[in-house]
């Protein structure tokens, strides 16, 4: 088949039509909403959530999609309905009167029903089909289906009426929820033909393990579609139903380049003089009282003050006790939260299950868009799950995160003092930057030391550093490394001081031996400026001598020239006169 072909093959295919049920998580699970112009099922045990699912898919398609809705309630009344949903700030007595949710109590005794060869949903048929015409309803609930068929065992009559019903909804060309009950062993429904005639299925639970609740979500099935296969928490609170997407586990993220101050400039300079990457996930573990948690307000304060927003998850200790505590290190959180820029949220780990502690943290982040993240400690959920519970949370989490470009900073608590043996809920082959903080104990005294374990991509000291915490914040300096090892602390400062001394003393000795070396320079020198003039003196002396001598050389010279010259003329003068 040639690539023209298949490309015309791939426009003829049609993509199944979705309704987006505007339910947070839900529409990522299913790839786009629920099966528009069909049926489908929500079933579940009792206090799972299918009422308040299939009616927040009414008032969302409402108030967000501009699409009416029918909720026909075969066991609630409509005053009941709209009172049960109040506090989660959906108004249905203001969209029953705008014609945008009509809201219908069917009342069924069983008593009334007889089973028959002749029993229909003929009347039903009739009463839903007036609800969805007078409003132009594209969604649809029934709630529950048992109610409806509670009096029927003839399974003929009840799988006919059952297609009939589903027939119906697809001729009106809405997009439907019906609710049903939890069947007894593998049945999802409690009559067991429901999950077979629907187009799409999703599956509610409601579980308690180690005396924690957790709801899940599941897509059963989803005729004609792709969607999510696994089990999914969500959370019930004021804002309605919140579904957490988990299976976006691919590893295929943007990253930065960027930098993100710690907050500490000497941990910095350890990390190549710029901090950590934007979107990285840092793990900060220690024993207890090491300053975990000082690093992370370090850290928090830091966003703030370059304008950037920070969410603060903390397990341990309350937002007031946290801000009175750093006040002590000099860190005012109290401004940040003030402005806005900084939001705690804290809560026991045991208030939920992981997965739900999970969602809150999504929901939140959503909400604030912070640009950092703080979780301290995240050693405390191990209350609430087991150690590979945990960690596939936090895998979860940090993917997120990365996606969303936030940076992270996890704190745990370290049971060990052995660096080989610790344990950091197995956060630490994840995080991309791992800080350990150790307790160093000499003469008599506890000290801490920082190692940086790894930080991914860049360039970092393998040097322990002696981490400070005084009233005027934190610092990292440079260890001193004695005949003993490593000095900390009081040793430290005895060892810097025992250097200053033997520096002081060697200066000393040097200044004297400096002055002794001038003094004799400067009676050198004496004798060299005596001896110089003593030589000039001595060297004119001779020059006078000298000139002396040549100028009584020159004279005779000349007398000798000049007695020549006469000796000449008077032989001269002698030879005339004999001739005469």
């Amino acid at each position: 088949m040639t690539k023209s072909h298949k490309k015309q093959q791939e426009q003829n295919i049609k993509v199944l039509p979705k309704t987006l049920t505007g339910i947070s998580g839900l529409d990522e699970i299913t790839e786009g909403g629920l099966p528009k112009g069909r049926p489908t099922l929500v079933c579940g045990e009792a206090g799972c959530g299918k009422t308040l699912m299939s009616l927040e898919f009414i008032v969302r398609g409402a108030t967000t999609f501009n699409e009416p809705g029918v909720f026909m309630a075969f066991e609630e009344k409509a005053e009941e309905l709209a009172m049960n949903v109040a506090s989660l700030g959906f108004d249905l007595q203001k969209l029953q009167e705008q014609n945008k949710v009509r809201l219908d109590h069917v009342h069924i005794d069983r008593s009334e029903i007889e089973e028959t060869g002749e029993y229909d949903l003929e009347g039903l048929f009739i009463r839903l089909g007036y609800a969805i015409d007078s409003i132009g309803a594209k969604r649809v609930v029934l709630d529950t289906l048992e109610n409806l068929f509670s009096g029927l065992s003839n399974q003929t009559i009840l799988r006919a009426e059952l297609r009939r019903l589903f027939s119906f909804l697809k001729e009106k060309g809405v997009t439907a929820i019906i609710t049903g009950e939890r069947g007894e062993g593998a049945s999802l429904t409690r009559q067991g033909l429901e999950e077979y005639v629907s187009d799409c299925v999703i599956l509610l639970d409601h579980r308690v393990i180690n005396q924690i609740s957790t709801r899940r979500l599941r897509v059963v099935k989803y005729r004609g579609s792709q969607h999510g296969t696994n089990e999914y928490p969500f959370l019930i609170d004021e804002d309605g139903i919140s579904v957490l997407p988990v299976t976006s586990l691919k590893l295929e993220k943007d990253v930065s380049s960027k930098r993100v101050s710690s907050g500490i400039p000497a941990l910095d300079d350890m990390l190549g003089g710029h901090g950590f990457f934007k979107g990285s996930s840092v793990l900060v573990s220690g024993t207890a009282g090491t300053g975990k948690t000082s690093i992370a307000a370090y850290f928090a304060k830091e966003t703030c003050r370059q304008k950037k927003k920070c969410l603060y998850f903390a397990f341990e200790e309350s937002p007031k006790q946290i801000i009175r505590n750093m006040q002590s290190i000099d860190v005012n959180l109290q401004q940040y939260v003030d402005s806005g820029l900084l939001k705690f949220h804290a809560s026991r780990p045991t208030l939920y299950g992981l997965e739900m502690h999970l969602v809150a943290i999504y929901k939140l982040i959503n909400q604030f868009k912070p640009d950092t993240v703080v979780l301290d400690p995240v050693t405390n959920l191990i209350t609430v799950g087991t150690v590979s519970e945990v960690k596939s949370m936090l895998i979860r989490l940090i993917d997120f995160l990365q996606t969303e470009q936030i940076t992270v900073m996890f704190t745990a608590l370290s049971l060990n003092t052995i660096v080989s043996e610790q344990t950091d809920e197995g956060v630490s082959s994840l995080v991309d930057a791992w800080l350990l903080v150790r307790d160093i104990e000499s003469n008599g005294e506890r000290n801490r030391g920082m190692y940086i374990m790894k930080s991914r991509g860049m360039k970092h000291s393998n040097q322990v550093r002696e981490f400070i915490i005084t009233d005027k914040g934190l610092d990292l300096v440079d260890v001193y490394l004695g005949p003993e090892g490593v000095l900390t602390g009081s040793a430290r400062e005895a060892q810097k001081l025992k250097e200053k001394t033997g520096v002081a003393l060697r200066d000393f000795a040097l200044t004297r031996k400096d002055k002794e070396i001038m003094r004799k320079r400067k009676m050198l020198e004496a004798k060299i400026s005596n001896l110089q003039a003593e030589f000039e003196s001595t060297e004119e002396e001779l020059n006078k001598i000298y000139i002396e001598e040549d100028l009584k050389q020159e004279i005779i010279e000349k007398n000798r020239e000049e007695i020549t010259k006469m000796r000449r003329g008077l032989e001269t003068e002698n030879k005339i006169k004999s001739k005469k």
